[in-house]
């Protein structure tokens, strides 16, 4: 398109702000709404890597992954209606995963607002509290400085999703406007005076425990902390899907407080006598249902340290609230003078060897072991091999089995969202294809969002797929036998041959019916040089490591 010197169109200085800003790659589905923004796209084919997906749900998680994986803003681009509405899945989990991501929206043209216009929606409504911030720009020349605070607003605080909204007819405004800068990452810290109060809690403390959760990390951050528990000799523990902010085979990882944490840990964190929590929110899950704290004070000392301020005393109040990054929260607890911690030297061993009891399993129902190709996976996988997995019962074997030893290897939905596990996988072989990359889902998982394996041979994305498949959404039957025992309603599965499947698609299929069929059919498909699925099939009965469906039936049927 031939403009008047200094002039672009509304399509030309959206692009040029993401590349002002870093992004390397974005994900979508094409819509007309945003045909500007895509013919800008061709000009910057050579910077900016565009995904195109087949779903925009599978489009939106991609976006949620790399957003986790790099810390920077995961870029997402649907169209209006139908297209933002199946996005949504993938705000929500960025939201309460607190990872940086804006979506970005075509929208109904500008005169045609307010008439419910094909397929208009009202993005600030229905975005309003599942984001930080929802915007639409109305005026081409406001491009530079709302994407501008769009980045800003998804990567300081408390990061998280931003929403904005783009009419049709804006972006094809033809305007002459000043670029802005790139957007900063604004750090937070600690007081000295706060830091001096918790050195004078960590004196104190008998029974002291950390938690690690959040977003916000880096890898020197991670390395930090781990330096601040082997200084203190600290016990750690992961929130909920956070493992991999601490290295599990380390003598002071105590276990994750997720659906697969041990009894033995929960009971520490109601013996503990000072938590020492960084970044997570003391979520749901990882409070045992709001059961293993008091609300809304606590009766051990809480140190609170979250980038959120609204997050301090939300639920919990803290002793010491710290309103501070992970980044240099951890640079400074780092430093800490080191204290006497032999006097809970015992404390901190013991929850290890909980922990390290914890991954030994009872045989489950059937000819496949779950437990067992976990640990095979443990001992086989590199360092920093990426896993992935969206929700399910099957998810308790990868999160209690498995030892994540580094940074960004573990990528998983604190919000629980199904269908999460496979455009993760591709995310993460497309952002880091030197590494191994394993994606987990169930097979109710999996058909929410399998369509994207086509996304993965596309690009080239070599990641190993497995489906455990138990013919039925097991979670649900779990709760339902729990609740309404024999009376199955609503939760059997008919499934395809997913190895089948994966062939039709083009890549590599394998099915496991025995544990001593998984290890060779993985080999394959680390040799196979594309795409691999391999479905797992296991026995209904095997619905956790610690009690089968017909054990949970029983027990329930002798509480009524």
């Amino acid at each position: 398109m031939n403009l008047p010197a200094n002039s672009r169109n509304g399509g030309q200085i959206l692009v040029d702000a993401l590349r002002i800003n870093g992004v390397e790659r974005a994900f979508c589905v094409p819509g007309e709404s945003y045909l500007a923004v895509l013919d800008a796209l061709y000009d910057a084919k050579d910077e900016i890597d565009l995904i195109v997906c087949r779903q925009e749900g599978g489009a939106a998680y991609m976006a949620e992954a790399y957003g986790k994986l790099t810390g920077k803003p995961g870029i997402c681009f649907v169209t209006r209606g139908p297209g933002a509405t199946n996005a949504s899945v993938g705000v929500h989990t960025a939201f309460q995963d607190s990872t940086p991501m804006i979506l970005f929206i075509g929208q109904v043209a500008r005169d045609q607002m307010e008439r419910e216009a094909f397929q208009e929606i009202d993005f600030r409504r229905m975005f309003g509290a599942l984001a930080k911030w929802v915007v639409q720009i109305d005026d081409t020349r406001r491009i530079p400085e709302l994407v501008s605070q769009a980045f800003h607003r998804a990567m300081n605080g408390r990061p998280g999703p931003v929403v904005v909204a783009l009419p049709e007819d804006m972006l094809t405004d033809i305007v002459e406007v000043a670029d802005a800068g790139p957007a900063r990452v604004m750090e937070p810290h600690a007081a000295p005076s706060e830091m001096r109060a918790l050195q004078h809690l960590l004196h104190q403390a008998e029974r002291p425990l950390m938690i690690v959760g959040g977003g916000g990390w880096n890898a020197r951050a991670v390395e930090d902390i781990r330096h601040f528990a082997e200084r203190h000799n600290l016990p750690v523990a992961a929130s909920f899907r956070c493992q991999d902010l601490f290295d599990n085979t380390h003598p002071n990882y105590v276990g994750d407080l997720g659906f697969a944490a041990g009894p033995k840990l929960t009971q520490a964190v109601k013996d503990s006598d000072l938590l020492v929590v960084v970044g997570s929110r003391l979520g749901e899950v990882s409070t045992g249902g709001y059961t293993t704290l008091d609300i809304p004070t606590p009766k051990q000392a809480l140190v609170h340290v979250h980038p959120g301020i609204e997050e301090l005393g939300r639920v919990y109040q803290p002793t010491l609230g710290i309103n501070s990054s992970m980044v240099s929260f951890a640079a400074l607890a780092a430093e800490l003078p080191e204290i006497d911690s032999n006097r809970h030297a015992n404390w901190t061993e013991a929850l290890n060897r909980n922990y390290r009891e914890n991954l030994y399993f009872e045989p489950s129902p059937g000819p496949v072991q779950m437990a067992e190709i976990i640990s095979w996976l443990s001992e086989k996988l590199p360092a920093d091999a990426i896993l992935t997995n969206g929700a399910g019962n099957y998810c308790v074997w990868v999160q209690r089995f498995y030892q994540y030893r580094q940074f960004r290897t573990q990528l998983g939905p604190t919000n629980g969202s199904m269908g999460y596990g496979v455009p993760a996988g591709v995310a993460a072989k497309l952002t880091y294809p030197e590494r191994t990359v394993v994606s987990f889902a169930g097979d109710g998982c999996f058909l929410m969002n399998g369509q994207e394996i086509a996304t993965a041979a596309s690009y080239g994305a070599n990641v190993i797929f497995i489906v455990v498949n138990n013919g039925m959404y097991g979670t649900i039957r779990m709760h339902q036998e729990r609740t309404y025992p024999g009376r199955i309603s609503g939760t059997d599965l008919h499934n395809p041959d997913f190895a089948a499947l994966a062939r039709a698609y083009g890549l590599h299929g394998e099915t496991v019916e025995c544990t001593a069929d998984f290890a060779p059919a993985f080999e394959r498909c680390l040799g196979a040089d594309k795409p691999s699925l391999i479905e797992v099939r296991i026995d209904p009965e095997a619905i956790t490591p610690r009690m089968s469906l017909s054990q949970i039936r029983l027990e329930a049927q002798s509480r009524r």
